[in-house]
């Protein structure tokens, strides 16, 4: 669906004279356009930290002394569990999660496998995966084996990330994304608020976004995590927070928005006022380095904003 305002409109509307405007024109859209199906997902952080690349916020790059736990290939059969455990406390989705610029090779074929048992082990859940920059060649084989929807942020405004990135760039990710669409698989692209954008770069953003078109947009707010470079910023402001979600709701009116990372940091009420304006969907329990939702609070939240849920 188009967007409901222009670029200029959307940089009008971050003035602190119009966030009301902002915010009641959200909640309006979200009324209007926004299935009230309240989805969440759940991920397993199948390989953990020693990353090459060189992410500002992320507490997996090898480049920064933090204090994230680091493993390899947890192996199909705790992905299997995963699975089965995530659609019985009522996820719709479940995704593998590896560390690193892009699994290949051998790596490929483990998670493949790992599809497989999913499967068998849920099989009404939808199979999701974050692997990286991969290939055309390997999202085919992957959804051979059950993938159905990839995940790949964008992060940010294009104009932002060659300052927090610079080991790849958004072209990068762009490929992955335009490959898994060609190939008919669902795309999960969002990325984090909170790192220093610009209300110009906001709406960038939010924009870039609505061109990818993607089924789901998880949106993470920064959780600054000591020993990264952005590990020293404060907490963004939850005013601001309930802004950009409904900047992203404007400018795409239907697209699901997702609790992702930082969600723990609001509180409850903060989460409320962002259903209101726009979010529609959550990720539960553990993320990769940062705590994640309870499945039970931001169930009732959804079902006290008229949301239906799975169970």
């Amino acid at each position: 669906m188009e967007p409901l305002i222009s670029r200029r409109e959307a940089l009008e509307l971050l003035a602190p004279q119009r966030r009301s405007e902002l915010r009641e024109r959200a909640k309006e859209a979200t009324a209007q356009h926004v299935v009230k199906r309240f989805d969440f997902c759940s991920i397993i952080n199948a390989k953990c930290g020693k990353c090459s690349e060189d992410c500002k916020w992320c507490a997996q790059s090898a480049r920064w002394k933090t204090d994230c736990e680091t493993y390899d290939w947890i192996g199909e059969e705790a992905c299997a569990a995963a699975a089965k455990e995530a659609s019985e406390k009522g996820a719709d989705r479940i995704g593998i999660v590896m560390s690193g610029r892009c699994a290949k090779g051998s790596e490929i074929d483990k998670v493949c496998a790992a599809l497989r048992a999913m499967r068998r082990a849920a099989p009404d859940i939808c199979l999701c995966a974050s692997v990286g920059l991969v290939s055309r060649a390997d999202l085919a084989r992957m959804k051979e084996a059950g993938l159905q929807r990839v995940h790949c942020n964008i992060e940010c405004a294009p104009s932002l990330f060659p300052s927090l990135c610079s080991t790849h760039g958004t072209a990068d990710k762009l490929v992955t994304l335009r490959a898994a669409r060609d190939l008919g698989l669902q795309i999960c692209c969002g990325g984090i608020i909170g790192m220093g954008e610009t209300d110009k770069q906001l709406v960038e953003f939010a924009f870039a976004l609505s061109e990818i078109a993607p089924d789901s947009i998880p949106v993470n707010v920064l959780h600054p995590i000591e020993g990264t470079p952005l590990g020293d910023r404060d907490i963004l402001d939850p005013e601001r927070v309930v802004d950009s979600v409904a900047l992203l709701r404007l400018v795409n009116p239907s697209t699901p928005l997702r609790f992702a990372g930082g969600r723990r940091d609001m509180s409850d009420e903060i989460a409320a006022r962002c259903i209101e304006v726009g979010m529609s969907a959550g990720i539960a329990g553990p993320l990769l380095t940062t705590p994640g939702a309870d499945f039970d609070d931001d169930r009732e939240l959804a079902l006290r904003a008229g949301y239906t849920v799975k169970c």
